[in-house]
């Protein structure tokens, strides 16, 4: 029989699934083992109703050759939060902040996506000094950045009428479908596994008062604006921005405004929604890989 070369194929990298506890709170995180010791660190903070899931083909591409680690906040994912576990932006930042000291990381670049926005720059606020880059995915730090809907929705409290049912409203499995979807040329593209997945932790005792919980707050990241503003100008961290110009909640003028206050910022538009990861991946892979070589 005839001997034939195999082709070659650009394998997944290896990734580790573990767990660690932070202070009361079991975090669940992924972390892939690239083949230096040395690997640029990438922190990946997830957006809302995902977890650290959302960056399963991220791994596959990027993990081989840099440090990628994606945790799951407490309320998200796999992440075990004890009983009476106060859900806010500043507890989720807390928590994120111990996890990356209990793995020793001291330098990084942050990828801020949706939810993981305010989670990050608590951090860059608290130890600018660890902030290698940003990566910014549709991740809102500006007043213009706010959609209508978006600006209805933080204005929302618990004394509004009907507030509860509209927030409640958005942790349905058609919503969370239509997050994924919603503004891609072609929805085909999007593998169902993600939306399924999200929906499935969303309905787990407790998670959807944890996520009204969460909504009630994001007021206090509206009021933040001006202070991480003032920190990207302070600090011009190296910037890559990578959106979807079709997102409902965080249109274009949110990537634009960044370059006021960051204006050596790389900006790459694309014509999806909010997941753009989910559809663009073989375009947005590469700027990420080479962006981490040079920052």
């Amino acid at each position: 029989m005839e001997s034939r070369t195999a082709p070659r194929v650009a394998l997944p990298a290896r990734t580790a699934h573990r767990r660690i506890d932070v202070d009361g709170v079991e975090v669940f995180y992924r972390e892939s083992l690239p083949e230096r010791a040395d690997a640029p660190v990438l922190l990946l903070l997830h957006g809302f109703p995902s977890a650290s899931h959302q960056f399963r083909r991220l791994f596959d591409a990027l993990g081989a050759h840099y440090r990628l680690i994606a945790p799951d906040y407490p309320g998200f994912g796999h992440t075990s939060a004890p009983d009476g576990f106060e859900y806010s932006f500043d507890r989720l930042a807390a928590v994120t902040e111990g996890f990356v000291e209990r793995l020793g990381l001291t330098r990084f670049t942050l990828y801020l996506f949706d939810f993981g926005a305010p989670v990050g720059f608590r951090l860059a606020l608290r130890h600018p000094e660890r902030i290698t880059g940003l990566i910014v995915q549709n991740g809102n730090a500006y007043a213009e950045g706010l959609s209508d809907a978006a600006r209805d929705f933080t204005a929302l409290t618990p004394d509004t009428p009907g507030a509860e049912q509209s927030v409640m409203g958005l942790f349905t499995e058609e919503a969370t479908r239509s997050q994924y979807e919603g503004g891609t040329s072609d929805p085909a593209l999007v593998a169902p596994e993600g939306w399924l997945l999200d929906q499935h932790f969303l309905d787990l005792p407790g998670r959807k008062q944890a996520q009204l919980a969460l909504a009630y707050d994001y007021k206090s990241n509206v009021a933040a604006y001006p202070a991480w503003q003032e920190w990207l100008r302070e600090h011009r961290p190296p910037t890559l921005i990578t959106w979807g110009v079709n997102d409902p909640f965080f249109p274009e003028p949110g990537a634009r405004a960044y370059l006021r206050d960051v204006p050596d910022a790389e900006l790459h538009l694309f014509e999806t929604g909010h997941f753009a990861l989910e559809d663009h991946l073989p375009q947005i892979a590469p700027l990420i890989a080479d962006f981490l070589d040079r920052a």
